[in-house]
């Protein structure tokens, strides 16, 4: 058991994501007794057991989703007499799994301006890991972000070759400009990301999506990006504007709704229609 705890202090040490499944009750003759636990790395590979058997590649599988959705779930399984007598078992029995992320989702910043600058801090409170990527090292440096996991220094052009993005990955795009907000976008709908969001007007953003369509980037994909990013706070200065973008992201990890509204879609802009 001690073995667990350590494994799972050196996944969170080295900014890597699991999920923890632990047997919380058992009936009958099972191959897990309660307290059993197994931890499923973000690369598949586990530590520890909960008994073995068919039951534990279910929950394997089911680690992977936890991973994947950042949310915890619980799961009973029923183990028949004949499944019993394949595990070696004398009989049947009932067994409940409970399977919880471990590790942060990853927030990666790409533009080091005043937005991020107050966004790493606001992130590093709310329990997300941070990553900012800029080409001018003047801006991206650690001195500037030092709450920052990590801090990288490539242009916009090739920067996605040095970044991994999964499904916990959240992007936001706050870049200095039009052109680099474009050029980060275009290649951040491509990935796996959850979570894509630019900043801008909605004229900005429209004449962006218009572009990205006419280039063959799918609607529906563009229909995801959070655009303008950050819940509708009335927000102004960079400080505000970053407050409102962190809310967001927490919205989006946990899935909140506010009196039945999608937070996340506070304001609801369309800037890809028919008519564009």
């Amino acid at each position: 058991m001690i073995e667990i705890y350590t494994e799972i202090l050196q996944l969170l040490a080295s900014g890597r994501r699991g999920a923890v499944a632990t047997v919380i009750g058992s009936r009958g003759s099972t191959p897990g007794k309660e307290a059993a636990k197994m931890l499923v790395r973000d690369d598949g590979s586990t530590v520890g057991t909960i008994g073995g058997g068919c039951t534990e590649s279910e929950v394997w599988a089911l680690a992977r989703e936890v991973i994947d959705t950042d949310r915890p779930l619980r799961k009973s399984f029923v183990l028949t007499p004949k499944a019993a007598e394949e595990e070696g078992l004398a009989c049947g029995g009932v067994v409940e799994i409970f399977i919880e992320p471990v590790g942060s989702p990853v927030v990666i910043i790409f533009g080091a301006g005043h937005i991020a600058k107050s966004l790493v801090p606001l992130c590093k409170l709310a329990g997300l890991n941070t990553k900012v990527v800029d080409d001018r090292e003047q801006f991206a440096n650690r001195a500037r972000f030092p709450d920052a996991g990590e801090v990288i220094v490539t242009d916009f052009e090739t920067c996605f070759e040095r970044i991994e993005v999964t499904p916990t990955s959240y992007i936001v795009i706050v870049t200095r400009g039009h052109k680099y907000d474009q050029l980060v976008l275009s290649r951040a709908v491509r990935t796996p990301s959850s979570f894509v969001g630019l900043i801008g007007s909605k004229a900005k953003i429209s004449r962006i999506f218009r572009s990205l369509l006419s280039d063959g980037v799918p609607r529906e994909r563009l229909e995801s990006v959070k655009a303008p990013i950050g819940l509708d706070i009335g927000s102004r200065t960079p400080e505000e504007i970053a407050i409102s973008i962190a809310a967001q992201l927490i919205a989006h990890r946990r899935r909140a709704f506010i009196k039945g509204k999608d937070p996340e879609r506070l304001p609801e802009p369309d800037p890809v229609t028919p008519s564009l």
